[in-house]
């Protein structure tokens, strides 16, 4: 199959997909331990556990429709603009930009995790500040800012750096994950007598555990990234599914562990005390007292994250820019083949993030609105396009019984999007400015959605598109 200049090429294999998603084991560092704190770690794990169950059974349902489209950039956003076009079309914008959100924020959640830890670990006297109205910004913001610059020039020069990084700082990130899920058990340091279950019983104690699964989406679903390359990936028949199932087990694995074995060693109640501190008091229980070596791992985490989620979050814009429903400029490669006006983007928004907003875990929230509704407008997409287009390529195709599995998973992910984004305060992880970010972003697409198709298109902003029943011949599906 040739590729043309103005597209992505395929060049990684199914490694490259699961070394750039190893993110997301490693996300989760980022809230544990006010997490673990709020509800205890008995109750973090077994939620993680249900939440990255869901996740691995979405990136089955991910395999199918991404060898639907398999020359299209988008994942998770283009399948659901794929599968509702016919019926709203402006779905597609709306998706895209809130799984542009729930990918893009969590770039500016890093970058303050990064710029903290490193100041607090080797600057713990620089403590200047500069006034900017909501933040007060100091070191730590600078070198947050600093990483945001090294992992967009990164992901400008090409997929195949981008794939270096992760499976370079992918091997500190799995030493961490190792080191905290099997560490605790190997050496005997693990104890249950610290471990609580703080969720109440009753409809109160329901309500929290929905929300914190509404919290944990991002983390247990973001193995999906790897359905995102499935135009960059040499053989996507295979690579495809093979990347999506695997990541998605190591993520179920070290997810549900990794509280475990940190909260087993040092106890909930340190835990609830310094929830910051949480990692080099475990580090120094399993291995020894090297606060610093326990900064590095984790700062090598968070570059991780960022990298991986540049990535992807640049191609997220560029598709729904492709497919004719956010502004022309966004359509854009440069000559490494990489959607760089995307990725400026996302680096000026999250630039604005870490010094306007600094408040990691009200960032969070406000990403999750828009990334769990676009899961379940591509979950149903699935149900949609199984309907609507049943003679279409599908390079892999699930059996019967996975309809009515997609239909669970998509009215599970509404549910619990209208519990969480309207009870942000049950968790402590935000409020009326974080809901308004999560829906402005939204209604952002709609606004840049009508600017390309008046103004820069010279036409009619249209309900319903015409969907073909099959591909034309020229966007036949690559058989691997």
């Amino acid at each position: 199959m040739t590729q043309s200049d103005g597209e992505l090429q395929r060049k990684l294999t199914w490694r490259d997909g699961f070394a750039i998603a190893l993110l997301v084991p490693v996300s989760i560092f980022a809230a544990l331990g006010p997490s673990i704190a709020s509800i205890g770690t008995l109750a973090v794990a077994t939620l993680f556990a249900v939440s990255c169950t869901v996740g691995l059974l979405q990136n089955y349902v991910y395999a199918e429709l991404a060898g639907m489209f398999p020359n299209k950039a988008g994942g998770v956003a283009l399948y659901a603009h794929e599968g509702w076009r016919r019926y709203f079309s402006p779905i597609g914008a709306i998706a895209s930009f809130g799984y542009w959100a729930g990918w893009s924020f969590g770039v500016a959640v890093m970058a303050l995790g990064f710029g903290t830890l490193v100041q607090a670990e080797f600057f713990p006297d620089a403590d200047r500040t500069v006034d900017l109205g909501p933040v007060d910004a100091g070191l730590g913001h600078a070198l947050g800012v600093a990483s945001l610059v090294f992992v967009s020039w990164l992901n400008m020069r090409g997929i195949k750096f981008t794939a270096l990084l992760a499976k370079i700082l992918g091997h500190a990130s799995a030493a961490l994950i190792l080191i905290f899920t099997l560490g605790p058990f190997l050496l005997g340091e693990f104890s249950t007598d610290g471990l609580t279950w703080k969720l109440t019983g009753g409809i109160e104690g329901w309500h929290v555990a929905v929300v914190f699964l509404f919290l944990f989406a991002w983390s247990a679903y973001g193995t999906e990234v790897c359905a995102t390359f499935t135009p960059e990936y040499e053989h996507p028949k295979t690579d495809t599914p093979k990347a999506l199932r695997l990541a998605a087990l190591v993520t179920l694995a070290g997810s549900t562990l990794s509280p475990l074995g940190i909260a087993g060693t040092v106890g909930d109640d340190a835990i609830a005390a310094d929830p910051g501190g949480m990692y080099a008091a475990a580090f120094a229980e399993i291995i020894g007292p090297a606060s610093w070596l326990i900064s590095l791992l984790l700062a090598a985490s968070f570059l991780l994250v960022m990298n991986g989620a540049t990535a992807d979050s640049g191609r997220a814009l560029y598709g729904v820019a492709k497919a004719g429903l956010t502004i022309r400029q966004l359509d854009r490669l440069n000559r490494n083949h990489e959607p760089h006006v995307a990725i400026l983007v996302a680096f000026a928004v999250n630039a604005g993030l870490v010094l306007f907003v600094g408040n990691p875990l009200g960032i969070i929230f406000a990403a999750n609105v828009g990334y769990v509704l676009a899961n379940v407008l591509a979950l149903s997409a699935f149900l949609l396009l199984r309907r609507d287009r049943p003679g279409w390529p599908r390079m892999i195709r699930l059996r019967g019984g996975w309809i009515a599995v997609a239909a669970v998973l998509a009215a599970y992910n509404a549910v619990i999007l209208v519990v969480g984004a309207l009870s942000p305060g049950k968790a402590g992880y935000g409020g009326l400015n974080e809901q308004l970010i999560g829906i402005g972003t939204l209604l952002i697409s709609v606004v840049l959605l009508a600017v390309r198709v008046v103004l820069q298109d010279g036409g009619r902003l249209r309900l319903r598109d015409d969907t073909p029943a099959t591909p034309p011949p020229t966007a036949q599906s690559p058989v691997a």
